[in-house]
């Protein structure tokens, strides 16, 4: 479930109200939230656009490829659906721009944002503690999209979605009602001991109540219409009477291949049994990584890591005999199959 440095149904009348229309280029515009003046959020935007001027590649850098966009293109529909994306623990906005890009191309808005002390670019111990923020950044994001005319009237808020990977799977999960149970999560550790997820416990702010928590550990945004959750971690910590009052279609995705102490069955399997089918479907990817759910990989990229930290290398390993670019096209058809219902 970690990143390092290098990292940045539905229920609806019909599934054609749903489809948004395709677009020929995908704009782009950063985005910069002041939520609170202690947790200001960095991120972006991407959505269709017919403009047709030069492409930059934004996510681009020497290990992972970046997606042609067109920065601060006019935004070319109307009433569109929202999807906003959640990154992983020590991740970033960009792990995810190869589907934000693809669902801009179907005509979706896509908006991310960094989790400020659980991202690439801040590890602020005292933010990272701060678990509920992570859920409540979503829901700043939001306030932000359906606040500012420029981006409001262009969106369908009756079709509002929460996709999330990893630590991203955990937070907007939260936004349909799963509720953090710290005395389940203990007794879990304590039977099942699991580095990558009881091992954070404490810098998460998991294992003891913090002075600045909630009252309550009911995040929900009845906003967000509907869920999916990319190969998510900590799931155990969720009470199971929250999950089974699960009400919103949610798509579990899950890696077949466990890279070590994240197995499928015990984290997304464990959402899909407690929330059930009535309301939830799960896949798992029988030759995917946990990594597959993020950028593609460039050429040289396992030697470019493991000479920046040894062991990176396992970021562009997916299992055997898959290509990720493969990978991601299933992942795209799945999320957008469930998306128009």
């Amino acid at each position: 479930m970690c990143y390092q440095r290098v990292l940045f149904t539905i229920f609806c009348l019909s599934s054609l109200l749903l489809q948004p229309a395709r677009a020929n280029s995908v704009g782009f515009i950063p985005l910069h939230i002041e939520a609170n003046a202690m947790r200001p959020l960095k991120g972006a935007m991407w959505y269709p656009t017919d403009e047709t001027e030069a492409k930059v590649l934004i996510g681009d850098n020497p290990a992972f490829i970046g997606m042609p966009v067109i920065q601060h293109a006019s935004i070319d529909t109307k009433n569109a659906p929202l999807v906003i994306l959640s990154h992983g623990y020590r991740g970033n906005w960009r792990n995810q721009s190869w589907l934000a890009y693809s669902l801009a191309q179907k005509g979706y808005i896509v908006a991310a944002i960094n989790h400020p002390g659980t991202t690439t670019f801040n590890h602020n111990a005292s933010q990272a503690a701060q678990w509920w923020q992570r859920p409540n950044d979503m829901s700043h994001l939001l306030d932000h999209l359906l606040s500012k005319i420029s981006y409001r009237n262009k969106i369908d808020k009756q079709n509002i979605t929460a996709i999330g990977h990893s630590l991203g799977g955990w937070t907007v999960m939260q936004l349909i009602g799963a509720q953090l149970d710290r005395t389940a999560f203990k007794r879990d550790c304590e039977r099942y001991r699991n580095s990558r997820t009881c091992g954070l416990a404490d810098e998460l702010g998991l294992s003891a109540r913090q002075d600045a928590e909630p009252a309550s550990h009911n995040l929900s945004d009845p906003r967000i219409k509907r869920v999916v959750s990319l190969d998510l971690g900590l799931a155990r910590s969720f009470s199971t009477t929250s999950l089974s009052s699960v009400s919103q279609p949610t798509l579990i995705l899950a890696a077949g291949v466990d890279i070590g102490d994240l197995p499928q069955a015990m984290e997304s399997g464990y959402l899909a049994k407690h929330i059930g089918r009535a309301h939830s479907r799960y896949k798992v990817y029988q030759n995917a990584t946990h990594f597959s759910f993020i950028q593609a990989c460039k050429p040289n990229a396992v030697a470019l890591l493991e000479a920046e930290k040894q062991g990176d290398g396992i970021i562009c390993q997916d299992g055997r005999g898959a290509q990720r670019s493969n990978l991601h096209q299933q992942i795209i058809d799945d999320i957008v199959q469930f998306l128009a219902g």
